[in-house]
This record gives structure tokens, sequence and C-alpha cells, in this order.
């Protein structure tokens, strides 16, 4: 099951914070806060940073260092 860590306000701030958590190893998805998908890389919608539920309280560690 993947939740929501962080929702960034447009897909480049998205792409950022899911570089960050990859980079730590954690995988990331990205998906419109409007959950319609057709709005994928829509650059002015809103994005939920998803990761595995097992891996969430990892991404409380990795945003104290940041």
């Amino acid at each position: 099951m993947w939740v929501e860590v962080k929702r960034a306000p447009n897909l480049m701030m998205a792409e950022m914070w899911r570089e960050l958590f990859e980079a730590e190893g954690i995988p990331t998805r990205l998906l419109p806060a409007t959950g319609d998908v057709t709005d994928m890389g829509d650059e002015l919608v809103a994005y939920q940073v998803l990761v595995p539920s097992d891996k969430a309280h990892l991404i409380e560690e990795i945003l104290r260092k940041v």
C-alpha cells in the first residue's frame, strides 16, 4: 500500500521530492492530487508524493536532514 508523505504544488516540486527520496533508496510515485490520472504530466496541478507504507517512517528522518 502506498501512502502520501508530501503534497507538492506543481509537477516540478513533486519531481524534486521524488528524486530526493529515490536517491535515499525509497521507491516513490507521483499522483495528481485531484486523483484524475488524465492530469498526469500537467505542470500546474498539485501532486501527491507517495511511498510504500513500510518506508514512510524513513521519510521523517530524511526531512529532518533537509
